[in-house]
């Protein structure tokens, strides 16, 4: 009798064990992870991985597992890793980095991709794009704007492969302009155009004529009058009060630049351009100040590069920074959502806060609300 009852109990406790460890692996959130680990991006692969290890036990949950996978940054390779993590039971998959690694991911059904790409033109239908994108900078700019009652403002755009992409932040986030200029990034075409766009060689001429017209004028005052004029380079205003720049680096200073030859300068005009990532170079060039832009929140990137630092005793790359968020974002989904639930989540309306800022999703798609900053006198101020 003795032998049956321990016979049946461990049977039942086989069978009990057995049942809970399928329950516990069918609640675990399986989470694909698509970064190139090889090549010349393996150092952006590598530091997603340390983030999301990062972030993992920040969590600190056994509820979450993570399927890294080598892109290559191919797209081939990424079809194929991409296949692979469905045939274990993911759907859902954080990644690719880049843009064109997503061209055939469309034919992998039944996965949601969360990708790195601030491009949100041309995606297949299960890619959802997480980077900043110009919408996102662009809603945060408007504001700017509408906060100042700034009335007259130009967008110029460089004739670049992302202008499609600043058309459609244009249309979406509703930002009025007055007038719209694409511009040639080659230095001595783009002073070409800068000087036709701020109808610099009407007011140089105005300033001429002004002179010739005081020298052949009977006013006391006029010997004074000619010295501080000569000190000038125009005559006459611009027809905008803000000039927004869609370019960064060199390109952007070479913009800013072309501005100041033409004697528009930011002290007169609001200079707004894109997101910086804190650029430092545009720290020390004064000249060029004010300059406004959005960005992502400053404090929150400090607190994670000195957090990251600790840790792996390296500096983080901004898309490590999304990453981090991006897994705080699908475990905080997964407490409001059952595991087969989660994908669906990204169609229905939700604010997630993470280190970036707040995310909002909604009808796949995912918008950041950004901070706004100034940098003036060598140092960066955040306004909102």
């Amino acid at each position: 009798m003795n032998k049956i009852f321990i016979i049946l109990f461990l049977s039942f406790y086989n069978l009990f064990f057995i049942v809970n460890s399928t329950l516990a692996e069918e609640n675990k959130i399986k989470i694909g992870l698509l970064v190139p680990l090889s090549g010349d991006n393996a150092e952006i692969g590598k530091q997603i991985i340390k983030a999301t290890r990062l972030a993992l036990k920040e969590i600190n949950s056994d509820k979450l597992e993570i399927f890294p996978r080598d892109t290559e940054s191919d797209p081939n390779k990424t079809l194929i890793n991409a296949i692979e993590l469905k045939q274990l039971g993911i759907s859902l998959v954080i990644g690719p980095v880049f843009h064109d690694n997503l061209i055939y991911l469309d034919e992998v059904k039944d996965i949601t991709f969360l990708s790195f790409t601030n491009k949100t033109l041309e995606l297949p239908k299960n890619v959802i794009s997480s980077g900043i994108n110009s919408t996102s900078q662009l809603n945060t700019i408007k504001k700017f704007i509408n906060l100042n009652k700034i009335k007259r403002t130009i967008f110029l755009i460089p004739n670049l492969n992302y202008d499609l992409e600043i058309r459609h932040g244009i249309k979406k986030s509703k930002i009025k302009t007055s007038k719209q200029y694409f511009y040639d990034i080659e230095p001595t075409k783009l002073t070409k155009q800068i000087e036709k766009i701020t109808n610099y060689e009407i007011r140089k001429q105005n300033l001429i004529d002004e002179i010739t017209r005081l020298e052949n004028s009977d006013d006391p005052n006029k010997e004074k009058k000619i010295k501080n004029l000569e000190k000038r380079y125009t005559i006459g205003n611009v027809n905008f009060d803000s000039v927004i720049i869609a370019d960064f680096d060199e390109s952007l200073k070479s913009v800013i630049t072309s501005l100041l030859y033409t004697d528009v300068s930011p002290k007169d005009k609001y200079f707004i351009t894109l997101n910086q990532w804190f650029d430092e170079s545009l720290i020390n060039e004064t000249v060029s100040q004010p300059i406004y832009y959005p960005s992502i929140n400053k404090k929150n990137l400090e607190e994670f590069e000195k957090k990251f630092f600790k840790q792996f005793d390296e500096n983080p790359n901004h898309i490590s920074l999304l990453s981090y968020d991006l897994l705080g974002l699908v475990y905080y989904l997964s407490l409001k959502n059952s595991v087969t639930e989660i994908n669906k989540a990204f169609n229905a309306k939700n604010s997630f806060k993470g280190k970036i800022g707040i995310f909002d999703i909604e009808n796949n798609r995912i918008n950041h609300r950004l901070n706004f900053y100034k940098i003036e006198n060598g140092s960066i101020k955040e306004i909102f």
